[in-house]
């Protein structure tokens, strides 16, 4: 669900997530042992005589579509015979569904938040200091009274003397107020440009200047980027800053914002409660959001979302989430300028949910800005849904496994056993494996691992990157919850396809949304053909009330990927490669272009990398290779024969031919560090710079059919040919 450009990821969570099941896994054990030993030497004995019924047979989730002299293969999801655009009938636009799920739910609890006690810092053994948080229990706002709010912040926006023909930017991390100046805008029809708080100076200059933002909305920790930039933007006139506790706005940034008018958010909100304005309520085919990704190369793309697009996808991931309602809890700690928060958010609002919110540093009880004693805002929250990307969740996995085997003995066993029963009762081998047995294990092994995350859940959204199937399989079996793994990109609003909850499968993302049709079309230069067999396969494209407008007065790029059918159906190139298995759920193979996104989210040109690597004068030729699964690339490399001779004899090395030189570890190194060196130069990410070579002796010819008569790589050839070699630098 989403198309997750730049993570905001943070290793020290991730530790602290690892340790943490580690620790509950054994302490659980200790306790339980004696229980353990009864059930492995009499219990599970007569569960594995229970009666096998086999596989469960397929359902049908997707149905093809005609659409008349189509030649591409066209997928429609099953449940739904015609398009779904609104969750309810006169919620077309986010305004409406707001105000409407606002007075439905007047009095039941929305939004919630912590209020800081306390906080300190904390010296490390290395000197190194770190803050330390002592955070109270949630506190919580209705909808009724988050409704009051957002049209008071609208009217205080009006009353600012905020155009309403003009943007305003949010440019903060995730918090109650980013959700409630959303809304307080989108009463106004002001265009929201979303803006990551990550995002690097020059890309935040030239999505402000582009998008001619005239409100900047951002928290405090914001201000000193603003105020270092002030000089290079050019439209903004209102700033309105989210007050911190215990935070206040040094005089130098005031100094440098001197020309803008600057206000806190209450300010802002008492203004419009002691002045209301009318609202200005938009159409379902306005431009509510003007969403601002890290971009795969070059300055940022601003992808324009209207209120459909929002709407639509809200509705059609309600229909794949079971019963979700107004007893749900949602924890909120991703990033809202991303799509995929953003929708689930909106997803939880149609539905009358709680939304509390958390950040990546406090989730857990041994988070990394958590005070000793204090609980993380999972424990504290105890959600009952929750999303997360791929990354967090590889390496709990990894984490918890590594400590299991370092464990060994009876806990190694006892932990392999129970996984395994609970992967059989999941995969539905063994009707005996769902009753008492589940229980059991439950108790014994995988209760506690659960409370890591509040031990309420019942299901998790996945998406921003592939989520491997060992992965997925862990987590339905050690925190006991299906996860929707979701399809989608900012361009289609998030809304593509997602897995359902009943679907045991892995590796698939489910068939498409209901908001939307999915389309594969063949492309015969990468040989993924519709007509395959078994298989249909080609390029993914989706047409629908969830694809997007385009990019912001970018029409060149908008023509390259939006097409419109003779039908007047608009469609949208994700340039990813996927098949549809025959119960209709669509699998993500293979990616057309040479822009790859890794584990943690971040897009890699290859080109780009391979265009700046060339400049070694050890590289004839280089195919940089990335691998979605992990968080680096790797390369193979055609060295230069004179360069790299020379470089050995004036080294010492010895060596019985080229070929050997090649597989030398003094040769990679050399070559390695070159490559760094450049990659420095050419300002490339870490992420972008290969972490592993193979040196290949022979070069790259058209005869060889590695590279065109224009000596361009042909890169599924290379692909195919090192198929080996590329597995294994990744080993």
């Amino acid at each position: 669900m989403g198309d997750s450009k730049g993570s905001n990821l943070n290793p020290p969570l991730l530790q602290s997530l690892i340790e943490w099941d580690y620790l509950s896994v054994w302490k659980c054990y200790g306790l339980y042992g004696i229980v353990g030993g009864v059930i492995l030497g009499l219990v599970i004995p007569l569960l594995f005589s229970t009666i096998y019924f086999g596989k469960k047979k397929s359902k049908q989730r997707g149905i093809q579509v005609a659409f008349g002299g189509d030649v591409g293969f066209t997928m429609r999801n099953s449940r739904f015979s015609e398009l779904i655009q609104v969750p309810w009938e006169g919620a077309t636009t986010m305004a409406a569904l707001f105000e409407q799920s606002c007075r439905k739910h007047a009095r039941d609890r929305f939004l919630g938040s912590r209020k800081l006690i306390s906080k300190q810092l904390v010296t490390a053994s290395d000197g190194r200091k770190f803050e330390k948080l002592h955070l109270g229990e949630y506190e919580w706002e209705t909808y009724g009274e988050t409704f009051d709010r957002a049209c008071n912040f609208a009217s205080g926006l009006i009353n600012l003397g905020h155009s309403v023909n003009s943007h305003a930017a949010i440019f903060s991390e995730t918090r109650s107020e980013w959700f409630l100046a959303f809304q307080g805008c989108l009463r106004q029809s002001i265009t929201v440009v979303t803006i990551y708080a990550s995002l690097g100076e020059d890309s935040l200059i030239y999505s402000l200047n582009k998008t001619r933002v005239s409100t900047l909305i951002c928290d405090v920790k914001q201000l000193k980027k603003l105020a270092a930039i002030s000089s290079s933007l050019e439209t903004i006139k209102h700033v309105i800053y989210f007050e911190e506790d215990g935070t206040t706005i040094d005089s130098d940034f005031s100094g440098n914002m001197s020309n803008w008018a600057v206000s806190s958010f209450s300010e802002v909100e008492k203004l419009g409660k002691e002045s209301p304005v009318h609202p200005r309520l938009p159409y379902k085919t306005d431009i509510a959001v003007i969403m601002y990704t890290s971009g795969s190369t070059g300055l940022p793309k601003g992808v324009m979302l209207t209120h459909g697009n929002i709407v639509a996808t809200a509705a059609a991931y309600m229909t794949v989430i079971p019963s979700l309602s107004s007893s749900d809890v949602y924890m909120a700690y991703l990033p809202l300028a991303h799509v995929f928060e953003l929708a689930a958010e909106a997803v939880m609002l149609s539905a009358g949910s709680a939304i509390g919110y958390g950040s990546a540093l406090t989730l857990t009880d041994s988070s990394n800005k958590i005070k000793k004693g204090t609980l993380g805002d999972a424990s504290m929250l105890k959600p009952t849904v929750m999303a997360a990307v791929p990354a967090i969740l590889d390496r709990v996995r990894d984490g918890v496994l590594k400590k299991v085997e370092e464990k060994g003995g009876f806990a190694k066993k006892l932990f392999h056993i129970g996984y395994e029963r609970r992967l059989a009762a999941i995969e539905g081998s063994w009707l005996g494996a769902w009753g008492l047995e589940k229980i059991l294990w439950d108790v014994i092994v995988f209760k506690r691992i659960r409370s890591i995350l509040g031990g309420s859940i019942r299901g998790m959204l996945c998406g921003g990157a592939p989520l491997s199937r060992d992965t997925q399989r862990f987590i339905n079996i050690c925190l006991g919850a299906p996860i929707g793994q979701g399809y989608g990109l900012t361009e289609t609003c998030a809304g593509a396809a997602s897995s359902e909850w009943d679907d045991t499968a892995v590796g698939r993302v489910g068939p498409p949304l209901p908001c939307c049709f999915i389309k594969l079309v063949s492309w015969e230069e990468g040989g993924y053909m519709t007509s395959d067999k078994p298989m249909p396969r080609g390029e993914v494209i989706v047409g629908g009330f969830s694809v997007t407008l385009g990019y912001f007065e970018d029409e060149a790029k908008t023509n390259e990927v939006y097409k419109m059918d003779d039908k007047g159906m608009r469609w949208f190139y994700t340039g990813d490669i996927g098949q549809f298995h025959p119960d209709g759920c669509l699998e993500i193979i293979d990616r057309k272009k040479d822009i790859v996104k890794l584990q943690h989210g971040e897009y890699i040109s290859l080109g780009k990398v391979e265009a700046a690597l060339m400049s070694s004068n050890y590289v004839d030729n280089i195919m940089v290779y990335a691998d979605p699964f992990h968080s680096y690339c790797v390369a193979l490399v055609v060295p230069s024969h004179q360069v790299l001779e020379n470089w050995a004899r004036g080294s010492g090395i010895e060596y019985r031919d080229f070929p050997d030189l090649c597989q030398k570890d003094e040769t990679v190194r050399e070559i390695q560090q070159s490559l760094s060196k450049v990659a420095k130069v050419a300002k490339l990410d870490k992420f972008e710079t290969p972490a592993k070579l193979k040196l290949l002796a022979d070069p790259w010819t058209p005869e060889s059919g590695l590279v065109t008569a224009a000596l361009k790589l042909k890169r599924e050839q290379l692909k195919s040919k090192f198929k080996d070699e590329l597995q294994k630098l990744y080993e």
